[in-house]
């Protein structure tokens, strides 16, 4: 008899009512298991993997779990998106964010930093709220990704043209 692995949606769901459940924000959950807020939430949305030292910190911020979830949320995740969200307003106007701002990041990025580009994989975000100069709530969202300089492609540092070569 085969066991059916449940769809990731499903495991989401899942997550997220434990989640509602526990009556606490991602934010509440962050501060008690030493993650960022948007990592909380990428692990709850199976965008990111549990590492064996935080199973037992986020189990203790949401005692719902059960081992079947811990063990789900520590298998390498599928990280994809609903293609359908880019239509959702928030998602929307991020991505209006970066594209309007993108040219004037990147000039300040190579400014800065040389030819490179900001790292997704090795790379912190949270959402913070404040209040303006004017009273009313803002968000400010953080990345803070590792910088990665373009390298220049020499033949003698590529390791696969010269193991191949001895062949």
């Amino acid at each position: 008899m085969e066991i059916e692995t449940p769809t990731k949606a499903y495991v989401v769901s899942s997550l997220m009512a434990v989640k509602r459940n526990s009556g606490k924000t991602f934010g509440q959950i962050a501060a008690e298991t030493g993650l960022t807020n948007v990592y909380v939430a990428q692990l709850l949305r199976r965008q990111a993997q549990l590492k064996p030292d935080t199973a037992p910190k986020l189990r203790a911020a949401l005692p719902g779990l059960t081992d079947t979830h811990i063990h789900q949320m520590m298998e390498p995740p599928l990280r994809s998106y609903d293609p359908s969200i880019v239509q959702d307003p928030t998602i929307y106007r991020l991505n209006e964010a970066v594209m309007h701002f993108g040219e004037s990041i990147k000039e300040i990025i190579n400014e800065e930093f040389g030819d490179g580009i900001m790292s997704a994989i090795d790379f912190f975000c949270s959402v913070d709220k404040v209040k303006g100069v004017d009273g009313k709530d803002r968000v400010v969202l953080t990345f803070d990704g590792k910088y990665l300089p373009h390298t220049e492609h020499k033949v003698e540092h590529m390791v696969s043209r010269l193991t191949l070569q001895k062949d």
